[in-house]
């Protein structure tokens, strides 16, 4: 259940300064490094869960036809970072800098955990190469983000409705057990997140432009930044699969 959560969710400014500086560049720079070094832990986590024998059975199991489970403590491990996120909602209303750390580094490695599964059902090497592919088109999206002149704020909302319409037919597809929806479902899934990678980009831009130079709130905009960051491209990478993926079963 890791994939549709969208965190960072704010209005963007009416205005910004849109030169480049290098506070600018230290501020994004700062996101993508964090943001890298989550998908690096994420990425450990993901193998150990999915081909350490005494880690996996903890978490994944096979059903009488074949199919691959969750044992409970695998569904607390998927469930969790959906939980992570709404409940930050609520019991951080100033967040912190280090509050959003702590949420951060628990999304990454919840997330992480729970993506050993695809070990399970894909081949290595089709994970690997959906992978780069992933890390490809997540520089070119979040490069038009950054460097485009349009304000992207109205395909952002427009977009945020469709991760909605993705987590109700994902819902609806766990019953109905489609093929064909399940493609249509990550199709979309692709095109939606694509652009969120865009536009998310876009409004880290103008968030350090609103900040001001507050060292503190840069220091939460950065954590909730590479948050954002990182569900997209996870979220992009599981798409994906559904095209290039190799499966195992």
């Amino acid at each position: 259940m890791s994939d549709f959560n969208n965190g960072y969710a704010r209005p963007l400014p009416q205005s910004a300064d849109m030169s480049v500086d290098a506070g600018l560049r230290a501020f994004m720079l700062g996101v993508y490094n964090k943001l890298a070094l989550g998908l690096v832990v994420a990425g450990v986590l993901a193998y150990v869960t999915g081909n350490v024998p005494a880690v996996q059975q903890l978490l994944f199991a096979r059903t009488d036809d074949g199919r691959i489970g969750l044992t409970l403590l695998g569904m607390i491990i998927q469930f969790s970072p959906l939980v992570l996120l709404f409940g930050s909602m609520f019991f951080m209303k100033n967040p912190t800098a280090k509050g959003v750390n702590l949420l951060y580094w628990a999304v990454v490695s919840t997330i992480g955990a729970g993506l050993g599964v695809l070990f399970l059902r894909y081949t290595g090497g089709s994970l690997a190469s959906t992978f780069f592919v992933t890390a490809a088109a997540f520089a070119g999206l979040s490069l038009v983000g950054y460097t485009t002149k349009k304000d992207l704020t109205a395909m952002g909302s427009f977009l945020i409705m469709g991760v909605i319409g993705l987590i109700i037919a994902s819902i609806v597809n766990m019953f109905m057990q489609s093929g064909a929806l399940y493609l249509i479902i990550s199709a979309l899934g692709v095109l939606i997140f694509s652009g969120l990678i865009a536009y998310d980009t876009q409004r880290l831009k103008m968030t350090y432009y609103a900040l001001g130079g507050n060292q503190e709130a840069m220091g939460v905009a950065t954590g909730f930044g590479a948050l954002s960051l990182f569900i997209n491209f996870v979220n992009l990478f599981q798409f994906l699969l559904a095209f290039m993926g190799g499966s195992r079963e």
